[in-house]
């Protein structure tokens, strides 16, 4: 988690959620909830950086302090409930305020006292302490992390994001930080900014076909590639510049879970394939009767060789080892 600075989060379990899958390629003997498990002994956070997700604390710190919005009674009574816990799930609540449902983001409906625990999280007033069942459990921020020289906190931000991303496209970084902003209520974007760390060289830069790649000041390192299959999650750092995906392997990835069933082309959870150094296709893996189906789809033509159809089979056997085998809890 500290090499990476970031692990994007996704509650879609299919066939698992995003966070576990990004962990999986990068953690030996890593299983499904392991992330969950140890987030408090990580030292982990849930917070939203240019997305949703898990990030050590240092990369937290540079997001706060968020704003010095006003509370609404009601929300200076939840906040109150919580201070007075310790720690507070969204069900405790309802003893308090009873149920009460309101219209969510997303346009469905949630509990009431939930929404205002989550408006009370975007405006940094309290933390997610952890999950239960999936459900996230909150504790106020009871000691405010020191507050940095915003020019100083931005620059560090700019940096985490580029290195998280690396190397993505100038104009893909300036989306992420609009996105950021979008989190963290008080944090004023500079436009200038990216180009400014560019010119000083703390980023950087490379034009390709016209368009230009940044990365944190140092070379990039270089690997051959092995003869390997992956299956990536839509949310993986290697994925999330769609700009990048296309310009590097040729077609364009397109995350289809809230496209109608009728109108998508590679399915709900489309997984690129990552086979040597190019993404040939994509994957979508369901488990029927107890057993794991993967199904694969491809945008160029299918390798032929022995070597391609052993590996496969090798990367299904362990995303279904990855999905069946769990850690005992403590």
């Amino acid at each position: 988690m500290d090499r990476l600075g970031f692990v994007q989060a996704d509650p879609i379990r299919s066939p698992a959620r995003a966070q576990d899958l990004i962990l999986r390629h990068r953690v030996k003997d890593y299983r499904v909830g392991d992330l969950d498990r140890q987030y408090h002994d990580l030292q982990l956070e849930e917070d939203r950086l240019y997305a949703h997700g898990f990030m050590p604390q240092s990369t937290w710190r540079l997001l706060h302090p968020k704003t010095g919005q006003r509370l609404t009674a009601k929300e200076k009574k939840v906040l109150d409930v919580a201070v007075d816990r310790g720690r507070v799930h969204p069900r405790d609540l309802e003893t308090h305020f009873g149920r009460k449902s309101e219209r969510n983001y997303w346009g469905g409906s949630s509990e009431a006292t939930t929404m205002i625990l989550q408006r009370l999280h975007f405006h940094g007033f309290v933390r997610v302490a952890g999950r239960e069942n999936g459900i996230r459990v909150y504790a106020p921020i009871t000691q405010k992390p020191a507050e940095l020289d915003r020019t100083v906190r931005f620059r560090q931000l700019v940096l985490t994001v580029a290195a998280i991303l690396a190397p993505l496209s100038e104009k893909s970084l300036r989306t992420a930080l609009v996105l950021m902003a979008s989190g963290a209520p008080g944090l004023k974007v500079a436009r200038s900014f990216v180009g400014k760390l560019i010119e000083s060289g703390d980023l950087a830069s490379a034009v390709v076909d016209g368009v230009r790649y940044v990365w944190p000041r140092g070379p990039l390192l270089r690997s051959k590639p092995g003869d390997t299959v992956r299956f990536l999650t839509p949310f993986d750092p290697l994925v999330w510049d769609r700009q990048r995906f296309e310009h590097f392997w040729g077609w364009p990835y397109r995350f289809e879970a809230y496209v109608p069933s009728a109108k998508r082309q590679l399915g709900y959870y489309a997984m690129p394939m990552l086979w040597r150094k190019d993404v040939i296709g994509w994957v979508n893996a369901t488990t029927r009767s107890g057993k794991l189906i993967v199904e694969p789809g491809f945008k160029k033509s299918k390798p032929t060789d022995a070597g391609f159809r052993v590996e496969f089979e090798k990367e299904v056997a362990r995303l279904d080892a990855f999905l069946r085998k769990r850690e005992e809890r403590e």
